[in-house]
């Protein structure tokens, strides 16, 4: 399993539009994948969900630490688009019978590293955030 964790990492961290299709060999024919705006079954659902990252740039995965469970694996990585765009965050890793991956799902703080930065949505998300804050 560490080696198909290992190819998997290096896949995205390779990522390019021509290599979309090194996915097939990887995961699981109707692998899950969920991030706080997708959650989709499939290999082509989630090659035009990664396609879609490269609509508007050229994005860059970079897997900072890995930890591997019993039951899942967890990678924690940085997603760059572009100067000045960062995401942080970490991923759910959960495996087929046969190794290939069959559940990748993102944890990641949408209301701070995305929905903040959007003009008058942003003024919105870090008030509320600031309200519930706590105070000393």
């Amino acid at each position: 399993m560490n080696d198909r964790l290992d190819d998997y990492v290096a896949f995205f961290e390779r990522l390019t539009p021509d290599r979309l299709d090194d996915l097939d060999a990887l995961v699981a024919s109707d692998v899950r994948f969920k991030d706080p705006f997708n959650d989709v079954r499939g290999t082509a659902r989630m090659k035009k969900v990664l396609a879609m990252a490269f609509a508007h740039g050229t994005p860059r995965f970079e897997v900072i630490d890995r930890a591997r469970g019993e039951h899942a694996a967890y990678l924690l990585w940085r997603y760059t688009h572009g100067p000045g765009f960062a995401l942080e965050g970490m991923s759910e890793i959960r495996f087929a019978p046969d190794g290939r991956i069959a559940e990748h799902i993102d944890h990641w703080d949408s209301a701070m590293q995305f929905y903040a930065r959007i003009p008058v949505v942003g003024w919105l998300v870090r008030f509320v955030c600031g309200r519930l804050r706590i105070r000393d």
